[in-house]
């Protein structure tokens, strides 16, 4: 009679804890954990996390690339390992337990187009002490105020407008003269001279320029043309 032969199929083997090492790495902490002696243990602790970087040479960029081998040793022996770490040892309660729930922040933007960011900026220029500094901040805050408004509407702004939102915004604690605010257009000037990259204004010369001496040529070929066409 025939021997069957029996195969040894994954799904039937023991589920991988990080199958990125794979199931040879997995054996080897198995029988590591299953190390009587614990001085042994240690070396052949030592042996596998040496195995495991090299299996994970892009792991070596990483910030805390060993207390990250020695993580990984830990969780895929299931926490049963005994050994001397030279990290704390992670406990099975923390990498099972999940992480808080961040608060979503509710406060209402009054003007979307300004920000958090800006009425934050505006909170901190109103605490500052008098002077000139909070002079000058005041009006720096103003012109980004100016600035993002032309980022939401690049047609016209009003100064006038700047200034009674900037008083708005601030609970009537700041204010700026609407004449010291910066020129729109300066501030479209240089916004579109920071949002157009080099090459593509080199580009467009060179397409210019090439549709300029086509244009040449053609008006060129044309008179050459008509000449030829005087002389029959």
């Amino acid at each position: 009679m025939l021997e069957t032969l029996e195969l040894d199929y994954n799904t039937s083997r023991e589920k991988m804890i990080i199958p990125e090492y794979g199931r040879n790495v997995q054996n080897m902490i198995h029988h590591c954990v299953s190390i009587a002696d614990k001085e042994e243990r240690n070396k052949c602790a030592r042996a596998i996390i040496k195995v495991m970087g090299q299996l994970k040479p892009q792991l070596r960029d990483v910030e805390d690339f060993t207390h990250k081998l020695w993580a990984h040793l830990f969780i895929m022996a299931d926490f049963k390992l005994d050994v001397d770490s030279p990290y704390p040892i992670p406990s099975k309660e923390s990498f099972n337990s999940k992480p808080e729930r961040v608060e979503y922040p509710r406060k209402k933007i009054k003007y979307g187009h300004y920000g958090k960011v800006l009425e934050e900026m505006i909170t901190a220029a109103v605490a500052y002490p008098e002077g000139d500094e909070k002079t000058y901040l005041t009006l720096r805050v103003a012109n980004l105020l100016k600035t993002s408004y032309l980022l939401w509407n690049r047609d016209t702004v009003n100064d006038n407008t700047i200034v009674k939102q900037l008083e708005e915004l601030s609970g009537g604690k700041l204010t700026v003269n609407a004449s010291e605010l910066q020129d729109t257009a300066d501030i479209l000037k240089l916004m579109r001279s920071n949002s157009v990259p080099k090459d593509i204004t080199v580009l467009t010369r060179k397409r210019s320029n090439n549709s300029s001496n086509n244009r040449s040529n053609n008006n060129s070929k044309g008179k050459q043309k008509n000449h030829k066409r005087n002389k029959r």
